[in-house]
């Protein structure tokens, strides 16, 4: 063993962070060979099967070529649960994280309506369901392929879910589809300008979907006013928005908003002290 994570690291090295490599290392042995961090030192001894070995060597060479290794491993960890990812959904993040911890917070023991926009692998909605137990969830997607995903997602989390395929930006398309009054719409919806792409990872850029990361240079609140219009109409009183933003948009975000004539608007920031969201109310 102690062989093959030396291998693991020297491969990587001039590839990714020494911090991140290591990561790596751990999240490899365990998902392939089902050691934990803690038994490294006790099983530095233990021989590796061929399969183990061949197993590490295909990721080693994908991870070569800046694939995530979430994709790699089909699975991903969100909010202390694991969600089947593909290229056809976005990675979870620990920002959209603090998304969902906020949604908990705020509606704890509510007997409530929830509707997530572009939902995605189903983490934010799956996680709400999981949570938030009186709560009924919907979710939507524009993509076949990420619906499906995140119906996989439901029925591994054993999460009681509503999925919808319709498109937000079609008004009278998704009034139709979803024809529910709502106590609660929750998005993280497209928000990265194309101008943005010269500075992303080429791990994200080669392989997560275009189509769920970015908006047009010259509309990048686009997806946000026709959540926001869309909440005008879906929205009990007093009913609540919370998106993740664009950390760079956050003020434009809270003045379509009050624009779009929505009250108690607040931009909070993440754990890095960035933009990361904004809450509303009907």
């Amino acid at each position: 063993m102690t062989e093959t994570i030396a291998y693991i690291k020297e491969s990587l090295r001039n590839l990714y962070p020494s911090s991140e490599v290591s990561s790596l290392v751990r999240l490899i042995m365990e998902r392939v060979c089902n050691i934990q961090p803690h038994h490294f030192l006790f099983c530095k001894d233990k021989e590796l099967s061929e399969n183990e070995k061949n197993r590490i060597h295909e990721i080693v060479e994908r991870l070569k070529q800046m694939e995530p290794i979430q994709y790699i491993l089909g699975t991903a960890d969100f909010y202390s649960l694991q969600f089947e990812v593909d290229p056809s959904v976005l990675i979870p993040r620990p920002e959209t994280e603090e998304l969902v911890e906020q949604v908990i917070l705020d509606n704890a023991d509510k007997r409530i309506k929830i509707l997530d926009i572009g939902t995605g692998s189903g983490c934010i909605a799956v996680t709400l369901r999981k949570h938030l137990k009186k709560a009924s969830v919907i979710a939507t997607d524009i993509s076949a392929e990420a619906l499906a995903t995140a119906r996989r997602n439901a029925k591994r989390n054993n999460a009681t879910i509503t999925f919808i395929q319709t498109d937000i930006l079609d008004p009278e398309k998704a009034e139709m589809d979803i024809p529910f009054i709502l106590d609660v719409i929750v998005s993280n919806p497209p928000y990265i300008k194309e101008e943005e792409k010269k500075d992303m990872e080429r791990n994200v850029l080669d392989y997560e979907p275009h189509l769920a990361l970015f908006v047009p240079d010259n509309d990048p609140l686009l997806y946000y006013w026709h959540i926001a219009h869309f909440g005008k109409n879906k929205l009990r009183r007093n009913g609540c928005l919370y998106f993740e933003i664009n950390a760079a948009c956050g003020n434009m975000v809270v003045e379509m908003l009050e624009e779009e004539g929505y009250k108690n608007i607040e931009l909070i920031q993440d754990l890095s002290g960035r933009d990361r969201i904004v809450k509303a109310r009907k």
